[in-house]
């Protein structure tokens, strides 16, 4: 250990650690790119042009709704931007629309179509298109962004209340630690695959209520790494030196016992988000997921099996669907590498 890496904090140890892990890095860097770009699908894929100027006005579509009768229409509808008439309107005296790269929205109809649908990849959809006329490139864009958010606030409230509870049963053990694993035994023991079907019968799908469903179980198993965590740290010198000191059961928990128990939470991130992200395709898969007309790549899958002939459907979604999950893992690896104990730094 050289003596840069005395001189460091563990924390930048750590990370000084997953930045020499290059594929762990890598997998990081590509991930935000991606979660970003998602973010700002509005963007990047949208029916609506950014930015238009007809007849010396300017007009932000993307964040306006706009009649057609602005751009010379008939009705006081709102402008379909893929209408030959309105992109002809464009294209006169000193008019023009700067367009998103890709120029669907995930829930686009492109009634102006050329070809049936589900259409194969062209220069018009280069993803293609599935079995209503939506573009797959938008869906894979918004979908994508809905399962990391997903995954995201499934994994946040997740870990808080795994933290919580693994630090009630590990930091005052006996009769709190023996009716809590009593309490965890039975409510694992519930089916939750059938009490998604029957709360998806009773009530109308969201993602909120997904999520909250999904919650009520996906803190068991890291509440168990945290409790192992605190039943070891609490036997410590330090935390008998601060009872000693007089400090009670919060300030010894928050200061001393908590901080060096994160090791295991930290560590197993990505991999809750992956399985949070498998969680809601399946659902999806199966129609117990988001809300019909949601971007999803459950739905994306489903689609693919539903019309074999369309290969670039699944083969495009199983693409994203892999590298997302091949990304998380990665960073997780370099991870739990980066706070192992027992790796030296270079």
């Amino acid at each position: 250990m050289n003596a840069l890496a005395v001189q460091l904090s563990p924390a930048r140890r750590a990370w000084r650690r997953f930045r020499q892990h290059r594929l762990g890095f890598v997998s990081l860097v590509l991930f935000v790119v991606l979660f970003v770009m998602s973010l700002g699908a509005e963007f990047i894929s949208n029916d609506k042009p950014l930015v238009v100027r007809y007849q010396n006005q300017w007009y932000f579509p993307v964040v306006q709704t706009l009649p057609e009768t602005v751009f010379g229409g008939d009705f006081e509808t709102p402008t379909d931007y893929l209408d030959p008439f309105i992109l002809e309107q464009f294209k006169q005296g000193g008019n023009w629309a700067w367009r998103a790269p890709n120029p669907y929205h995930h829930s686009t109809l492109d009634y102006f179509a050329p070809e049936p649908n589900p259409a194969p990849p062209s220069s018009r959809n280069w993803l293609g298109t599935d079995d209503r006329g939506r573009d797959v490139l938008a869906r894979l864009l918004y979908g994508f962004r809905v399962s990391v958010l997903f995954a995201l606030a499934l994994t946040f409230i997740g870990v808080l209340l795994g933290v919580i509870t693994g630090a009630i049963q590990g930091f005052f053990v006996g009769k709190t630690d023996l009716l809590f694993q009593r309490f965890i035994e039975i409510w694992g023991a519930m089916p939750e695959l059938y009490l998604l079907i029957i709360f998806s019968a009773v009530f109308d799908p969201s993602v909120s209520l997904l999520l909250i469903l999904l919650s009520l179980f996906g803190w068991m198993g890291l509440s168990d790494y945290v409790r192992a965590e605190f039943l070891r740290n609490r036997q410590l010198d330090y935390v008998k030196a601060a009872r000693a000191l007089g400090l009670g059961h919060g300030a010894i928990i928050w200061r001393h016992v908590l901080p060096n128990s994160m090791t295991p939470v930290v560590t197993f991130l990505p991999f809750r988000m992956s399985g949070a992200i498998l969680a809601l395709t399946s659902l999806d898969f199966l129609g117990l997921g988001v809300p019909p007309g949601t971007p999803s790549l459950g739905e994306l899958l489903a689609q693919g099996k539903n019309n074999i002939d369309a290969w670039w459907i699944s083969l495009s979604t199983f693409t994203v669907l892999v590298v997302t999950l091949l990304l998380l893992t990665f960073m997780g690896d370099a991870l739990r590498d980066a706070l192992d104990p027992r790796k030296a730094d270079a």
